[in-house]
């Protein structure tokens, strides 16, 4: 058999196992890329479709933080919020610096760098990354928040963009903590490999945490991953920023419908990427979907 034959056996075989087109086979044989079993469409969608924001006119969407990156979306419902916790720090801190305009203490890490981008006598900084444990320039979120000095008892924010760090840390998060927190605010990396099977099964975990006590109530895509790869099945920026709501808190089973929201601004120059219609619901949403089952 030719080489060019042998070529094409190999290709065929690749498109079986893992339901690639011909294309895609191609280009991933050209550069000996490393190849997985695809996550199936089916599944995919169904998890998508459980992460659809909802819309509570009772707790409208206000924006803290800068008309830009650094800014992020959240339920009008901080009243009684006793602390934000802020892992990953950035070179703005206007989020944070809103949070304690409002009355809360502030907390925030991040081995990289020397501290926050401004300071506040609401803030407390810890120079250790956030991770699945505890040691040497690593502390896990339970053994952070219990450290702190924040009320231990009260309601929590959490706003987190740790770079692809955010799934380990919450497999690792205790249920008693992250029912705290009565808001998140979480960016997430890497979306485009919720394609990838052994991926999904590892990062599906955390979203399935998060649902059982939370509903998205907003999605933002980073407008720095314009040029991710698109699917004729399903459309996946690589980086969103989800905002959640304890479900107690939520009093709507009403999906949003506008997109983008009027207070969603670009994270970086160009045109804006909108949240693509995979992502989005329409009417009222399942009761079983209400409950995060």
């Amino acid at each position: 058999m030719s080489s060019s034959a042998l070529r094409r056996s190999a290709r065929g075989v690749i498109e079986r196992l893992f339901d690639l087109s011909d294309g895609e086979a191609g280009h991933l044989a050209h550069r000996r890329a490393w190849v997985t079993r695809r996550t199936s469409v089916e599944t995919l969608s169904e998890l998508i479709a459980r992460l659809r924001p909802l819309s509570d006119e009772r707790l409208p969407l206000i924006r803290l933080g800068p008309d830009g990156d650094g800014g992020y979306l959240v339920p009008d419902d901080l009243e009684g919020v006793g602390g934000c916790f802020s892992p990953g720090v950035d070179r703005v801190s206007g989020f944070e610096l809103d949070c304690a305009r409002r009355g809360m203490d502030v907390y925030l890490a991040d081995r990289s760098v020397p501290g926050p981008a401004i300071s506040h006598e609401r803030f407390t900084f810890l120079r250790k990354h956030i991770g699945a444990s505890s040691g040497e320039g690593f502390v896990t979120m339970d053994d952070w928040v219990a450290g702190s000095s924040v009320d231990q008892e009260a309601d929590l924010l959490l706003q987190m963009d740790i770079e692809g760090a955010e799934f380990e840390v919450l497999l690792n998060m205790s249920e008693g903590l992250l029912r705290r927190f009565r808001i998140m605010v979480i960016e997430f990396h890497h979306l485009t490999e919720l394609w990838s099977e052994p991926f999904f099964r590892v990062v599906a975990p955390a979203f399935e945490k998060i649902l059982r006590g939370h509903a998205c109530m907003h999605i933002h895509p980073n407008t720095g991953c314009r040029g991710y790869p698109r699917r004729a099945e399903l459309d996946i920026p690589r980086t969103m920023e989800f905002t959640f709501l304890r479900r107690d808190r939520v009093h709507s089973s009403v999906y949003a419908e506008r997109f983008p929201h009027p207070l969603d601004r670009d994270n970086t120059p160009g045109p804006p990427l909108v949240l693509p219609p995979d992502w989005r619901g329409t009417g009222t949403i399942p009761a079983d979907k209400m409950t995060g089952t």
